[in-house]
């Protein structure tokens, strides 16, 4: 597939989709923002949704946060100790913490967090393996007795999804989403003023106390807010987006398109740079629960196929520099990246064997339900090119283009094709987990516990819980290299290459931090 053909097509669906323009950007005590996608859950349990993790930041708070350097730091934690050889730890909590219904924040309360997240992250899935007992003896101390040591668990803690909530709503089964959106961070979720597929509003949280000590990096440190409100207006068609910036209707754009990015850059007292890191990795992902991708031949013959430079020239033609290829499962250059392997991700293909192949590894010609967003150009790009591999070496494709708040909910579907489920869906895979296995939610094989997809793959996991018993780098590096090989030879998903989405803002967003969307920090000086 060309490039203008995957373009074009992503530019009608997009115009199908478009909003009206939006009001002129008010003033400097509110940010107007347009997300990536509109906001389909409140819980950054239930799903691992970027969008769903943005809101999380502005409005619950964690133990430790990240700073901009990755460290961990204190965040609800005031302090910390550990006894009997770091199989003892207790956290006790600083003062001022306090939810959006005027609770104060129990002890009680993250300890029901935790329990939750650990259910279903895999950093807290490796946490609550090396835990015995996870209490709060007493209303600001929380205290964790380990069966082995686990220096990271301060690591897993800071994780966004590790996001503390009063317990009535932190004892709502994992599997299920929680009903409102109470927390104790710096921002309200204000859920009067939703409106379903176009708008989010926070409101500034005047009960919030920021920590006293601590420097502001990423989501660490303390979290002063200078703005009043945050309205995130969600508009799906890029050229109406790229118009409201240009307009001063919006103040600050979060993943402009990257075709249309010469264009934005000639705009007056606009900058677009990139302020996520992590990057994005491109990510075909198998449903293994049902046929035909229960067949690991299948899913190699899929990964042969698939050509990653092809599909970034489709993502990041407009400007090549922001791709990455070839990637196994970091961002090349990290420390835990290998290059094992990496031949089978590039190079010509060879369809009329590949199809061949695909028929000796049992495929039958049964339907092949592909999920794919239209309203995230990147993701639909990537779609387009991958679902067209996919037609060419035999498949029998029923291409579903939705919005992503849709794949959102149909990914978490385990029925069958004819109760709703899914076969395959593409997105992106960001933040920590592109650098690291703790928090990967891609690479792991725990079957029913497992991401979106639910693989089982015994070799994996016992390499991946290998990984933190590791001495030091060099033998993290050894273990990240094995699962590398592992993971060609029984894929989970197929990497599809990399990008660095640059975001775009107004001169006048002074401080828009690091990392993620944060709104806390930022000034908006008009």
């Amino acid at each position: 597939m060309k490039r203008r053909d995957v373009l074009g097509s992503a530019a009608a669906m997009a115009a199908s989709l478009a909003m009206p323009r939006i009001a002129r950007a008010d003033g400097p005590k509110t940010v107007n923002f347009v997300p990536h996608a509109d906001l389909v859950s409140i819980d950054p349990v239930w799903t691992t949704a970027d969008i769903t993790r943005n809101y999380s930041l502005a409005v619950f708070d964690t133990l430790y946060g990240y700073d901009a350097q990755f460290q961990v730091q204190p965040q609800m934690v005031e302090g910390q100790r550990t006894e009997d050889d770091g199989k003892t730890w207790e956290l006790t909590l600083r003062d001022g913490l306090a939810f959006h219904d005027g609770q104060k924040v129990l002890a009680r309360d993250c300890v029901a967090t935790i329990k939750r997240f650990c259910v279903r992250n895999p950093f807290g899935q490796a946490l609550m393996k090396r835990v015995d007992e996870v209490s709060a003896p007493s209303d600001s101390v929380i205290r964790f007795r380990l069966n082995k040591p686990f220096p990271l668990l301060p690591n897993a803690l800071a994780e966004v999804y590790c996001a503390i909530m009063p317990a009535r709503l932190a004892e709502t089964d994992p599997m299920k989403q929680i009903p409102e959106a109470i927390g104790s961070g710096p921002f309200r979720y204000v859920a009067a003023e939703r409106i379903p597929g176009s708008r989010v509003v926070f409101s500034k949280n005047t009960a919030y106390v920021p920590r006293k000590s601590g420097t502001p990096s990423f989501n660490a440190g303390p979290k002063i807010v200078h703005v009043d409100r945050v309205v995130w207006n969600f508009i799906p068609d890029p050229g109406t987006a790229s118009a409201a910036l240009q307009q001063g209707e919006v103040d600050w754009w979060e993943n402009p398109s990257l075709d249309l990015l010469p264009q934005i850059k000639t705009y007056k007292d606009v900058t677009a740079v990139v302020k996520d890191r992590t990057g994005e990795m491109g990510c075909l992902r198998f449903n293994q629960l049902f046929p035909p991708f229960d067949n690991v031949a299948i899913r190699r013959v899929v990964l042969d196929a698939m050509d990653q430079k092809e599909v970034m020239e489709a993502v990041a033609g407009a400007d090549p520099s922001l791709a990455k290829t070839p990637i196994g499962l970091f961002v090349p250059g990290t420390p835990m990246a290998s290059t094992v392997g990496l031949d089978v991700t590039h190079g010509p293909k060879d369809y009329a064997k590949l199809k061949k192949d695909l028929g000796a590894a049992g495929y039958n010609g049964e339907k092949v339900v592909v999920l794919a967003a239209t309203t995230i150009p990147a993701i639909w790009a990537m779609a387009q090119v991958g679902t067209d591999v996919l037609t060419k070496i035999g498949f029998n494709v029923d291409l579903q283009a939705m919005d992503w708040g849709s794949v959102v909910q149909r990914r978490a579907s385990r029925e069958p094709l004819d109760k709703g489920g899914w076969n395959v869906f593409y997105t992106y895979l960001g933040g920590f987990g592109n650098i690291t296995p703790a928090p990967n939610i891609a690479i792991r094989g725990n079957g029913s516990a497992a991401w979106f997809g639910w693989p089982t793959n015994a070799k994996i996991e016992e390499l991946y819980s290998a990984w933190f018993e590791a001495p030091d780098q060099a033998a993290q590096q050894k273990l990240c290299a094995a699962m590398q090989t592992a993971f060609w030879q029984n894929p989970t998903y197929v990497p599809m290459g990399m990008y660095d989405q640059p975001t775009a803002f107004h001169k006048y967003m002074q401080d828009v931090p690091e990392g993620w969307p944060q709104f806390y920090g930022l000034k908006k000086a008009v």
